[in-house]
């Protein structure tokens, strides 16, 4: 018997033929129960790595979906707690679900990640987990700039990496397989629904950080496990906002 929790591969192929926002619209009253919803155990893990540098100030969960990781910004954050998406379903399952807690709920705002609604210096801290594979490497800087702007000086920026599979291993397979079919979708059917798994390398992702005006760490999250080598299977990357001073200013190409 199937699960009704869960959405049937019919409303699945509907959401993958729509656009990414209209997808998540029509997938949000099931998102947390597939298996794209971030696992409790990287929220955790990503509360757990980022504590000993806080308690921050206010916090934005971007591309915040249903609001999982807002409760990572309440774990971290004495401020005020807000959770930014373009999705009006996802935003609608948002408060939902915070409607039963104890605690008073998260501001939710409706915006795109490419033009973030608040002003400039408004936050201490902001996260996001699972959403940066709707976004295509060149929409990085701009995307990494918009982040900054928002952020105050000396804010931090963090989201979970995941180490790429290594090749010939069938995870890495599969995620070569699915992306090669999501470029075919893309190119003979619109309108496009962007969704890749092997876009965003270390490597790339803290040179256009570099550029957008962060200092970049990384910090181990061991609690989700370590491949064969010993290195961990998941690092959260903690970025800086370097001040606007002379020398330390975001380079050509970000806002």
């Amino acid at each position: 018997m199937s699960d009704p929790s869960r959405p049937t591969l019919p409303e699945l192929a509907r959401q993958a033929l729509s656009s990414v926002q209209h997808g998540y619209d029509l997938l949000a009253p099931k998102f947390d129960h597939t298996s794209y919803r971030t696992p409790e155990a990287a929220l955790d893990a990503a509360a757990e790595a980022l504590a000993p540098q806080g308690p921050f100030g206010d916090g934005l969960d971007l591309c915040c979906g249903t609001g999982a990781g807002t409760r990572v910004l309440r774990r971290v954050c004495g401020g005020r707690t807000v959770g930014a998406d373009f999705s009006a379903g996802m935003l609608a399952e948002a408060r939902f679900r915070w409607a039963t807690e104890p605690h008073p709920a998260p501001h939710w705002v409706r915006g795109e990640a490419h033009a973030l609604p608040f002003r400039p210096g408004t936050f201490d801290l902001v996260v996001s987990f699972g959403a940066f594979g709707h976004f295509l490497p060149a929409e990085r800087p701009h995307l990494f700039g918009q982040v900054r702007e928002v952020l105050r000086e000396g804010g931090t920026f963090a989201f979970p990496l995941a180490a790429p599979p290594r090749p010939g291993t069938a995870a890495y397979f599969s995620l070569l397989g699915f992306d090669a079919a999501m470029r075919v979708r893309n190119a003979v059917w619109r309108p496009p629904f962007v969704m890749y798994y092997r876009t965003w390398p270390l490597a790339a992702v803290r040179r256009d950080l570099d550029e957008a005006g962060f200092d970049v760490a990384l910090r181990a999250l061991p609690a989700l496990g370590r491949r064969e080598d010993g290195s961990p299977r998941c690092r959260l990357l903690v970025a800086t906002r370097r001040p606007a001073t002379a020398g330390t200013a975001p380079k050509k190409g970000t806002p």
